[in-house]
Formats: structure tokens, C-alpha cells, sequence
């Protein structure tokens, strides 16, 4: 380890902790927990019921706990972890972008997308990113710390609870549906407590939010180490691959930890999760102007998916959210469009994805850095 690399580690190491929380815990854990507080363990599963299948963590909603003590007993186990800071919405209110602050002033974002079918969220698993890739906001600060598993809970089940109440509009469903983990900071970085919440926000109410998941994603900027082991962990989450180059001259520039896995074991790691789960694997790719949106990097790209075969990817441009300030911006239409054909004429599946929330500084850390920055 680098000496940048000890004092990182050590840096984080002493960072405070996260208040306990129940979404921290499995259901066991949950009942020792209540035991070690001198409460009956159906104390925990009371409050679990309010906060997992009825999407609530005020007290005074919980009228089914003793009403002396009420509030101390909800503090201890359901303490509050976010704060929103700021919400903006776009696309006439179906998409909200908020910020929180965090126990110790740390910062997340977190965007919530309603859709006629469907309600995806997009959650954070750090507290800004260490992978520095230079065209995201998130990475020009560098990583403050992890979150904690209760933390991200906390972001979908906040989210559920607004949709819930038709937050988003009549013409979208009350119900989340999906969650990316696509915001702020790199999952696999943060595997331990990433894997926890999974299991809370997949587990069937009132042991969790009981999610499908198979409607969750994970993605991840190339940490190969971790795509194999989540390859392991009989989870039917989708794997989302940033790949945003198909060579190692351009990746090295884009996505720095590609110095470390390239690009031909990047790929190779991303086909061994699609053989270990069945799952398709979801390609990531900022098109950015000149920089990565050339042609034959399409074609290069092409030739490096089918090399493993036919539908097991599936390829997902994405014209770049240009952060304010920086070099880096979208790809011309007919770039984008030529990329796209492409990967189609090879025979991949490609789905352009379109750029919502641009207005609201939708680009993953934008928020945050504009409120540090004011």
C-alpha cells in the first residue's frame, strides 16, 4: 500500500461511526440487539414492521408500542440519519434529485425517476468516490467515507415513502420498483455493508422493504476482485459494468482504476458474473465529445463484447451530463447516432438512455459540489 493509500485507510479507520440503526442488522441480530437494551425482542420486530412494510419512523405513528418511552425506544433503534438539504424535480415532478447531509456533515445525493411503468432510484454507497474518473463531479473531491448499510436502507426507504404518497405525480405507479446503485461513490469499494443492505431492502417486509431483486443493479467501475465475489453470493442482482472505452489508452484516461484491471479483464470479469448468475450484464457508456465517441472505438467495442458471444450484454450510451466547468461534454447527435448503429449492425442489444435532470444539476455529485462550492 501506497503511503497516500495508509493515510486514506487511516483516515477512515478513524472517522466516527454511524449511529446503530436496525436496517444495520438482520432480523436476528435485530432481537439480540433489543435484548441487550433490556427490551422484549418483539420490540424490534414492532419497530421493523413500521419501518420496512409501512415505510415509517416517526413515533408517534407507532401506537402499537407503549406509549412511555415511546420516543426513547424509536431514537435508540430508528436514529435519524439523513437530513435532506435540498430537493429539485425535472420532467414535471417525475424526477427528484435530493441532497442530504449525513451525522457528521457529510454529504449524499440521491435522484428518484418515475416512469409510466416503473419508480427507479438511484442510491449512493459513499460519501463522495476515490476512483477520481475525471468527467464526474463526484470524484474531484475525493472520497470522505463509506456508508453505512442503514444509510443507503435509509435512501430507498425514504423514497418509497414518497412515491407512496404520490409524490411523483399521478401518471406514475406508488410503488418503487427499482434501485440502481449508480450515485455517489463506487459499490464494490464499499462490498461489506453494500451487501447488507441488498439483503435489507430485498428482504420480504417486515424482515425488509421486500424488493425484487432482480430489479436491482449494482454497477461498478472495473473492481474485478469484486465483480467475481458478488458473483458468488447467489444474488439475482444485475451487474452494471462503467466501461466507457474499449481500449486501454483511452480507459486509462476515463476510468484510472483501468491501469490496474484493464479492459480485456474487465470484460472477462463482467462474462463470468453473467455465467455464474444467468443475468444480463448491463455495459455503461458516457459518450463524450472526441474523446470516446469515435466509430471505431463503437466497432472496437462490438469485437470485445462478441468475443464472448451474443446476449449476454446489453449496452447502454449515454451522452454525457456535462458537469459546469469542466472540459468534458456531450457527444454530437450524429456521433451519438453513429455510435449506436454500430453496435447495432454487430448485433448488440443498445439501448440509448436519455439525459434527465440536467436542469436540477442531474449528474451523479453535481448537487453536492454546488452546495459546497455556495
Amino acid at each position: 500500500m501506497t503511503r497516500d493509500g495508509q493515510r486514506e485507510a487511516t483516515r477512515r479507520h478513524r472517522a466516527p461511526k454511524p449511529p446503530k440503526h436496525l436496517a444495520d442488522l438482520t432480523p436476528g441480530e435485530r432481537d439480540l440487539w433489543a435484548e441487550d437494551l433490556g427490551l422484549p425482542r418483539m420490540r424490534a420486530r414492532q419497530v421493523a414492521r413500521h419501518y420496512f412494510a409501512r415505510l415509517e419512523r416517526e413515533a408517534a405513528a407507532m401506537t402499537d408500542l407503549p406509549a412511555e418511552g415511546r420516543e426513547q425506544l424509536v431514537a435508540r433503534l430508528l436514529p435519524e440519519l439523513l437530513t435532506e438539504v435540498t430537493r429539485r424535480t425535472a420532467d414535471g415532478g417525475a424526477t427528484i434529485k435530493a441532497l442530504y447531509r449525513l451525522f457528521d456533515s457529510a454529504a449524499l445525493e440521491t435522484v428518484l425517476m418515475g416512469y409510466p411503468g416503473r419508480v427507479t432510484l438511484c442510491v449512493s454507497s459513499q460519501a463522495g468516490c476515490a476512483m477520481a474518473c475525471p468527467f464526474c463531479a463526484t470524484g474531484r473531491d475525493g472520497l470522505r467515507r463509506n456508508l453505512s448499510s442503514a444509510e443507503m436502507v435509509e435512501q430507498a426507504r425514504l423514497a418509497a415513502a414518497l412515491t407512496a404518497g404520490g409524490g411523483l405525480g399521478p401518471d406514475v405507479p406508488r410503488r418503487l420498483s427499482n434501485v440502481v446503485f449508480m450515485g455517489m461513490g463506487e459499490p464494490l469499494a464499499n462490498y461489506r455493508a453494500v451487501m447488507t443492505a441488498v439483503r435489507a431492502m430485498t428482504a420480504p417486509a417486515p424482515a425488509g422493504l421486500g424488493l425484487s431483486a432482480r430489479n436491482l443493479t449494482i454497477s461498478t467501475c472495473g473492481l474485478t476482485p469484486g465483480i467475481d465475489r458478488l458473483a458468488g453470493e447467489g444474488l439475482a442482482v444485475r451487474l452494471a459494468l462503467s466501461l466507457h472505452a474499449p481500449d486501454d489508452e483511452a480507459r486509462d484516461r476515463l476510468v484510472p482504476i483501468n491501469r490496474r484491471y484493464g479492459v480485456q479483464a474487465t470484460i472477462a470479469a463482467a462474462h463470468r458474473y453473467f455465467q455464474a448468475t444467468g443475468r444480463r450484464v448491463s455495459i455503461e457508456y458516457a459518450l463524450i465529445r472526441d474523446v470516446n465517441d469515435q466509430a471505431w472505438r463503437a466497432s472496437l467495442l462490438a469485437e470485445r463484447l462478441l468475443q464472448y458471444g451474443r446476449g449476454w450484454v446489453h449496452v447502454n450510451p449515454i451522452p454525457l451530463n456535462p458537469v459546469p466547468g469542466s472540459i468534458w461534454t456531450a457527444s454530437r447527435p450524429a456521433a451519438q447516432e453513429e455510435f449506436r448503429r454500430r453496435l447495432e449492425m454487430a448485433g448488440l442489444t443498445v439501448t440509448m438512455r436519455d439525459t434527465r435532470g440536467q436542469e436540477i444539476d442531474g449528474a451523479c455529485g453535481q448537487l453536492a459540489a454546488r452546495e459546497v462550492d455556495n
